[in-house]
């Protein structure tokens, strides 16, 4: 049985992980092994599941993980958002996040921390 995770194949799974990620990236066959393979698929797929088909172009704004939990913490606090640069694939994932954030939002919970981040001099628009 291979030890596929072992510190190796991460290194090059994550490795390929990033460059799938990366739409301008192409698949690099000079480091084509299992691992890089796997990472390189997987990361492709997130990023076509959040961005849309490499095949149908390259978004303006590319959405990523961070991106959706932004949305989803503005959803939290209800927060207005815009979203004018990005496609409508991307519209529809970022409004299940910020709706999914509406339906967990607790009112109380927002104005405190509103209260707190004013206290410290952080204002939110």
């Amino acid at each position: 049985m291979k030890k596929i995770f072992g510190p190796v194949y991460r290194e090059h799974y994550f490795e390929g992980y990033s460059m799938g990620l990366n739409p301008f990236m192409e698949f690099n066959f000079a480091k084509a092994n299992e691992a890089f393979i796997a990472g390189f698929d997987s990361g492709r797929s997130d990023y076509e599941r959040m961005n849309g088909t490499i095949s149908n172009g390259i978004p303006q704004c590319i959405v990523t993980n961070k991106i959706l939990e932004d949305f989803l913490l503005a959803g939290l606090l209800g927060l207005s958002t815009n979203t004018e640069n990005y496609t409508s694939h991307q519209k529809d994932l970022i409004s299940r996040w910020y709706q999914s954030g509406l339906e967990k939002q607790e009112p109380n919970q927002s104005i405190a921390l509103n209260e707190l981040l004013e206290k410290n001099g952080i204002q939110i628009s």
